[in-house]
């Protein structure tokens, strides 16, 4: 199975940024206009995006909407979004703005029965359950607050009717060092019927093909691509 490659877009500001390791204090500017980067991946090849509202996660409301509108009228990528989603009203709204995927996190954890009726409602091949972990211990909140919930634990709670898990390893994210292959070779092993999408610390086309070996289906690269880490053609 060949990996699906999704590269990442985070805003701030209406800005295209990249932090380390979920720092807000560690914040670099790479596009004033989040567009032109959508349209570089796509000119790149890619067919897919995750956009991170990330004033959202912080404000626990979306913030950046406007950003997904423009992206997907100006490109074909499908894309998913996250970041500040807490309400239906918020997904319909996401969706209508032209996202073909939502990414549902700090809810995922905090409110199970709901995020269960919106895997009901729209589809688990339309939401995400996204699991940004530490030690593999759940974090919520724009990763500020650390649970003591297992990843494994939040992925149990959502089966069988899952089918995508977007899994950050925040130690290792943004920071171009290699990825968590010890845990991403425990999540395909534990559950071989659902899409691993992995994220975080992705420096080169060596951490991509690590990857693929595993039968992680798809994997998060972001300041990889903007530090032209992987010049490398698709």
């Amino acid at each position: 199975m060949k990996i699906t490659v999704i590269p990442a877009i985070d805003i701030i500001g209406g800005k295209c940024v990249r932090l380390t390791r979920g720092d807000y204090d560690e914040c670099k500017t790479y596009y004033d206009d989040p567009v032109e980067a959508a349209r570089r991946f796509e000119d790149m090849g890619m067919e897919r995006l995750h956009l991170v509202d990330l004033d959202g996660a912080k404000a626990s409301r979306i913030m950046n909407l406007h950003v997904l509108e423009r992206i997907c009228m100006a490109t074909g990528l499908k894309v998913d979004f996250s970041g500040g989603i807490k309400r239906e009203e918020d997904i319909c709204r996401v969706f209508d703005a032209g996202a073909s995927f939502v990414c549902v996190g700090s809810m995922a954890q905090k409110d199970r029965d709901v995020t269960s009726g919106w895997l009901e409602k729209f589809g688990a091949d339309r939401v995400i359950i996204g699991a940004d972990v530490r030690n593999e211990r759940v974090c919520i909140q724009g990763w500020k607050v650390e649970t003591r919930t297992t990843i494994y634990e939040l992925i149990d709670a959502y089966l069988p009717m899952l089918k995508y898990v977007m899994c950050t390893d925040i130690a290792r994210d943004g920071m171009l060092g290699g990825v968590a292959l010890d845990l991403y070779r425990k999540l395909v092993f534990r559950y071989p019927d659902i899409s691993l999408i992995a994220s975080g610390g992705v420096g080169s086309w060596t951490d991509v093909r690590a990857l693929e070996s595993l039968g992680v289906s798809s994997v998060i690269v972001g300041k990889a691509l903007y530090e032209g880490k992987m010049e490398e053609s698709l």
